[in-house]
């Protein structure tokens, strides 16, 4: 059996599919692109994206930045594991880091580490100074570990995905 489905939602049929895709390839692509996109009329196709929008399936409309091109030459994914004694500092260093700079993404796990920080900077050098200056004196952390990116491809959230059918 599966999870429950909110009452709000229901299930993303191919046309819902297409806009998505597209609007994740470009969020700025006109509601005429995307009606001949998706082979429907473009009033039909405004009430699907405001649709989308009302259901929160499309939760915002953004840019996406090349870090590289801002000097950001550099990424880092640093695991932080939080001491057992200080769990209850969780969420204040979640926002404590999400305001750093550099910090691209905070994700909060389950498993061995309790977070994952995504960071853009210029160099190695900044790397360290984060881990150091933000990461190994904070109270809350036990232990880190620093992983550079070499190469990521984002395939948006319904790449490969099931229809649901």
């Amino acid at each position: 059996m599966g999870a429950p489905q909110n009452p709000q939602t229901r299930q993303l049929d191919d046309v819902d599919r297409i806009i998505i895709d597209l609007l994740q390839q470009n969020s700025r692509a006109s509601n005429i692109q995307l009606a001949a996109a998706a082979g429907i009329a473009e009033s039909t196709c405004i009430a699907r994206v405001r649709s989308l929008v009302a259901r929160g399936v499309v939760s915002r409309f953004t840019t996406e930045l090349d870090p590289a091109a801002l000097g950001l030459d550099l990424q880092a994914l640093i695991s932080v594991g939080i001491r057992a004694g200080q769990r209850h500092l969780m969420s204040s260093f979640q926002t404590e880091v999400r305001a750093l700079p550099g910090v691209v993404q905070v994700f909060f796990l389950s498993g061995a580490e309790d977070f994952i920080i995504h960071l853009a900077v210029r160099n190695s050098a900044e790397v360290r100074e984060f881990v150091l200056q933000h990461l190994s004196v904070h109270p809350a952390v036990a232990s880190t570990r620093t992983s550079m990116v070499f190469d990521h491809e984002y395939n948006g959230f319904l790449a490969g995905a099931p229809s649901g059918e």
